[in-house]
């Protein structure tokens, strides 16, 4: 392939899933279970779980800490090798390593046939047969105002305009890598309702005239690339992407790819790192080539808005927002899950009227609105609609609709430690203000007591100077900290 041994080493060693034996090392052994150790499932005593694998496993198993698996319902989550155990304990995770268990295609019940027989493809086959024009798809799309809903919020018509607007041969990207702690809206879907999701994807590879998609699916789910490989080849039999070629592509454990510019160059087969920008991906993506990026839910809701017409999903939100939001919601409430509710809601309705209230024992005390990067908020800011938008004044933002429900039971120090380190062990390390100023702030979060003069510098400095969101957002948690929990910060540093 005329590689040099340096880029083939250089990428391999990237990549969390990669186990890279160097010359003279012992191979690890076959099994391997990974316990997340990120914020929900810490929670939920992961940390316990993951010493208990550890001293009762070893040698005959390798166990380590794993980022966030997409599970975070189901906490606390392990995965032997690319099985997830849901709700995981010693007993069930030692009978899988036992097993040594493979993934298999997860058998969804809207499978090809079923969504068919239900109209689902009428919208595509009409977009193919001329039908249906373009720039009335991208006004349908655009009078819903359907954002970006994989954290940006870029609107969707406008998008398809600028990606059309660039010389041909155009490609698409679908970013189906939700990395962010307390996201899991996408498997949701993919698990649920595939097809919805594949018409919504090529229907905008149509309008954008891509002759290629690539989907990029997050390797913690195995299950679901399998159904997908096998759902993909039968809307192809039907003869549904002659305009569109679809390549599946598995990432390697990498949060950093969420980000699209290094999601396509992981999709080239190169390290994730960010690019600089400009130029914008809609203009110089993959391969060199005009590209369309875009979420798993945007395209989800495609069908169903132009189907139904923008004046159904507009009349959905609440205190002037419009849509339908899937927020991924764990942590101390009874029914965790995603839950699709109105564009507006607020974190008190969507605990009350969603989720059944905070779990038995707990008493709401703060909330994560958009993951890990999104900051943190106290109970009494639960009024705030929840929207692209209106948490920005509050020095937080919505992102992908990640909530962490927290209760007075969880130390708020803890809590930013823990996303903290996330980001740490996440940095790509292009740049020196993300890559030293996690590992900086790490340390100085241990130790005791915090001092805000110098937590507060670092801070600036990574939010001024890193390359992309990672490092420009990793202080929030910790700053949020310093401005709504005041009293924590005297308390000793605790844990779950």
């Amino acid at each position: 392939m005329k590689l040099a041994l340096a880029e083939v080493y250089e990428t391999a060693t990237f990549y969390a899933h990669f186990d890279v034996v160097r010359e003279g090392e012992t191979p690890p052994p076959s099994v391997t279970i990974r316990v997340c150790d990120s914020l929900s499932c810490a929670m939920a005593g992961s940390e316990r779980l993951l010493g208990l694998l550890q001293s009762g496993l070893k040698p005959d198993v390798r166990v380590v800490r794993a980022p966030c698996m997409g599970a975070c319902d189901r906490a606390p989550v392990a995965a032997v090798g690319h099985v997830q155990i849901p709700n995981a304990t010693t007993e069930s995770a030692a009978s899988a390593a036992k097993s040594s268990a493979h993934p298999h295609a997860f058998h969804t019940s809207t499978d090809f046939a079923a969504y068919s027989a239900a109209g689902g493809y009428a919208l595509l086959k009409s977009c193919l047969s001329g039908q249906s024009a373009r720039d009335a798809v991208i006004a349908g799309v655009s009078d819903a105002d359907l954002r970006g809903l994989g954290g940006a919020g870029f609107p969707t018509g406008r998008k398809w305009s600028l990606v059309r607007a660039e010389a041909a041969p155009r490609l698409m990207a679908v970013n189906a890598d939700e990395g962010e702690p307390g996201t899991f809206k996408d498997r949701h879907y993919l698990e649920r309702d595939p097809h919805r999701f594949l018409e919504g994807m090529l229907v905008a590879a149509w309008v954008v005239e891509a002759a290629e998609v690539y989907i990029y699916l997050r390797d913690e789910y195995p299950e679901i690339r399998l159904m997908l490989r096998d759902e993909i080849a039968k809307l192809e039999r039907a003869g549904l992407s002659p305009h569109a070629k679809v390549h599946l592509r598995r990432g390697a454990g990498a949060y950093i790819c969420g980000e699209e510019s290094a999601m396509i160059e992981s999709i080239e087969g190169k390290r994730g790192y960010p690019r600089h920008r400009p130029p914008y991906v809609a203009q110089v993506g993959l391969f060199g080539r005009p590209t369309l990026v875009q979420n798993v839910e945007t395209l989800y809701w495609v069908r169903d808005i132009v189907e139904r017409g923008a004046a159904w999903f507009t009349a959905q939100g609440r205190r002037g927002r419009k849509g339908f939001r899937s927020f991924s919601v764990s942590g101390r409430v009874k029914d965790a899950g995603v839950k699709l509710a109105p564009a507006g809601v607020t974190m008190q309705e969507l605990i009350d009227e969603f989720c059944g209230g905070m779990a038995d024992g707990h008493r709401f005390k703060a909330y994560l609105p958009g993951g890990a990067s999104g900051g943190i908020l106290p109970a009494a800011k639960a009024d705030i609609p929840l929207d692209f938008g209106t948490l920005e004044p509050h020095g937080c933002f919505i992102g992908s609709h990640a909530v962490v429900i927290l209760s007075d039971k969880d130390d708020m120090k803890s809590v930013a430690l823990n996303l903290m380190r996330f980001f740490e062990d996440e940095s790509c390390g292009q740049c020196t203000p993300c890559r030293v100023g996690t590992e900086k702030a790490v340390k100085l979060m241990r130790e005791g007591p915090w001092n805000e003069a110098l937590l507060t510098e670092l801070s600036a400095a990574m939010r001024d100077a890193s390359i992309c969101g990672l490092g420009q957002a990793a202080p929030n948690p910790l700053l949020s900290v310093l401005k709504h929990f005041r009293d924590d910060l005297s308390k000793p540093l605790g844990g779950w």
